[in-house]
């Protein structure tokens, strides 16, 4: 990984992306604010996070999703 602010250690959290420093995975911070939650409602949950950190997890996201192979989600029912 190249960001400072993101790595993966396998004896952490099972190997997923946390912010460096953290037990706080780029997923859980996803989940919370795809359900709504505000960047300042999770800063002030983890006074240990920054703004700076969420959205390097962003950009970790988004880098991992460009590199991958996206299959189009189909309606099985139609």
């Amino acid at each position: 990984m190249n960001n400072r602010l993101i790595t993966a250690d396998p004896a952490m959290m099972m190997g997923k992306p946390i912010i460096t420093g953290t037990r706080i995975t780029v997923e859980s911070l996803l989940d919370r604010f795809a359900a709504g939650e505000t960047i300042d409602q999770m800063l002030e949950a983890h006074p240990r996070l920054t703004k700076e950190a969420i959205f390097a997890a962003f950009a970790f996201a988004a880098d991992t999703l460009r590199s991958d192979i996206i299959y189009p989600i189909t309606d099985k029912a139609a």
